[in-house]
């Protein structure tokens, strides 16, 4: 399929480029996508939390009081579970959270994540263009020519671009990624995907694996 492209003032450049049907133009598969974003976010948890359990907090090494004739319960620790400044039971414990998925399976969740977004027409291709040094303001003017400014956007470009991910990140709901990094739920997890000219040859050619025959 062709797409229009954009310049940076907002306006057609009259010029098409082709997204493959392979990558932007397939059947969405719900459940890939879920495995992909549920490993996504299993991936960012650090998994440090813990708590104390009884045999790691301090104190305790005395019986409070005998065992029988206070008419009370018995108690063999002040540190015990049940008393304010005991352990915990069952505590959380450091552990990792990653999850794992094939390859194939995470080029199917990406080209689906991109063929919806071109399904909702949520989809824009702009020129590439570049800062030679970062400024948000020159950033916002090109989102506010593309009449996106105020929607949440990620900008995906082609290979590192620094001045770029300078100037777009202390505008408020702007992502800039690169194009072969971009996982599935950051592709979905916003309003317009801006992707730059160039870095849609990366989408074509990333988003599928050799072995995969589209």
């Amino acid at each position: 399929m062709l797409i229009d492209v954009y310049k940076i003032d907002g306006t057609l450049s009259g010029e098409q480029i082709e997204l493959f049907d392979g990558v932007f133009g397939i059947e969405p598969n719900d459940h890939v996508i879920y495995l992909s974003v549920k490993a996504y976010l299993a991936n960012q948890r650090q998994g440090t939390h813990k708590t104390k359990e009884r045999a790691e907090v301090s104190g305790g090494g005395k019986k409070p009081w005998k065992q029988k004739g206070r008419g009370g319960a018995r108690a063999g620790t002040t540190r015990s579970p049940l008393w304010v400044g005991g352990g915990t039971i069952f505590g959380p414990r450091p552990r990792d959270y990653r999850q794992d998925l094939p390859k194939k399976v995470k080029a199917l969740a990406r080209r689906s994540a991109l063929s919806y977004k071109v399904k909702d027409e949520q989809l824009l291709v702009v020129d590439d263009f570049a800062f030679e040094n970062p400024k948000t303001q020159s950033f916002l003017s090109i989102m506010k020519a593309l009449k996106i400014d105020g929607k949440k956007t990620l900008l995906l470009t082609n290979g590192k671009q620094e001045n770029i991910w300078k100037s777009g990140r202390n505008i408020c709901n702007i992502k800039v990624l690169e194009a072969q990094k971009a996982s599935p739920y950051q592709i979905l997890n916003n309003q317009v995907l801006l992707v730059q000219k160039s870095a849609v040859e990366v989408l074509n050619n990333q988003a599928v694996p050799k072995e995969v025959v589209s």
